[in-house]
């Protein structure tokens, strides 16, 4: 395959169409057209599906791009290695977070990673829906307990444990058969039960959803105006805890949690992204909440 062909193909790809490629890259669309339609012709596929207004990749061309781009990327980090002689991270790195992570302090991780290598364009998008590292262009997604069946790779760098916790002015029934008011996740199944270990001890608690909402940062603020209670990371909740504002009522002892960065397994590991994982792992050093906790609450 012809490697300039194949760059170009990853640009369209990439943008959408020849003429938003053409504009960002300064390539005439004519020139990119013409080179789609030689790797097609070597390749003897079809890569996109070309409409009247519209352009979408075939299967063919979305196992093209899959394959291809990161490779192209990892050519480009040489090519700048051997021209200026250093192995600085460069480039695009686009980074998916949960919402609750995202406003926790990411935002002053992603500040020291962007002083400490000025040269890559971070985008950091912090969003609670499933994304797909390839089909919605991330490099890296940060997720909490990630199905070990995906096919990324990646390394976990923050540990914790759920909790449940209400305002003080909620009280813990004495019987277990009382349901208690809780505060839920969107996809979480109503009435589920809660099994707490409390003082060596597990006692399984009924609940009723009072209030589902879309965001761990939105159940904090919802448990803190006491309208119910909430299983809810350790981490998240120390610092009212320990001013006054909650109470935990026990330990989810089956509900471990563990925090991932991801990528997809199949690409060359940039430095970009290397780079950012290690800062990861240098702020929560062994995996310790009590890292996240005072980031969380950092002034």
């Amino acid at each position: 395959m012809d490697l300039l062909a194949l760059a170009d193909f990853n640009e369209v790809a990439r943008h959408g169409g020849f003429g938003r490629a053409a504009r960002a890259t300064g390539r005439p669309k004519a020139t990119l057209s013409r080179r789609v339609r030689q790797l097609e012709d070597v390749l003897g596929v079809r890569l996109f599906e070309r409409g009247g207004h519209t352009l979408r990749l075939t299967m063919e061309g979305r196992e093209l791009q899959e394959r291809t781009q990161s490779l192209l990327e990892h050519i480009d980090e040489v090519g700048d290695v051997l021209r200026r002689g250093t192995s600085a991270p460069r480039g695009r790195l686009r980074v998916s977070a949960p919402v609750l992570f995202g406003q926790r302090g990411l935002g002053r991780i992603a500040a020291d990673y962007a002083l400490a290598y000025p040269q890559v364009q971070l985008e950091v998008v912090a969003e609670d829906r499933f994304v797909d590292p390839v089909d919605d262009d991330f490099d890296l997604i940060i997720r909490a307990n990630p199905d070990p069946s995906t096919e990324l790779s990646g390394r976990c760098f923050l540990r914790d444990v759920m909790v449940v916790a209400a305002a003080p002015s909620l009280s813990l029934p004495k019987k277990h058969t009382v349901p208690v008011p809780a505060i839920t996740l969107s996809h979480t199944p109503a009435d589920a039960s809660w099994q707490l270990s409390r003082a060596r001890s597990v006692r399984r608690i009924a609940t009723r959803t009072v209030l589902r909402l879309s965001s761990m940062a939105m159940i904090h603020d919802a448990v803190i105006a006491g309208i119910g209670a909430a299983a809810m990371p350790r981490s998240l909740v120390q610092a009212d805890v320990d001013a006054g504002r909650l109470i935990v009522w026990g330990t989810l002892a089956d509900r471990p949690v563990e925090v991932w960065a991801l990528y997809p397994s199949h690409r060359h590991v940039s430095a970009r992204v290397s780079a950012f994982v290690k800062l990861l792992l240098e702020r929560f050093e062994n995996a310790s909440p009590a890292a996240f906790a005072r980031l969380a609450n950092a002034k």
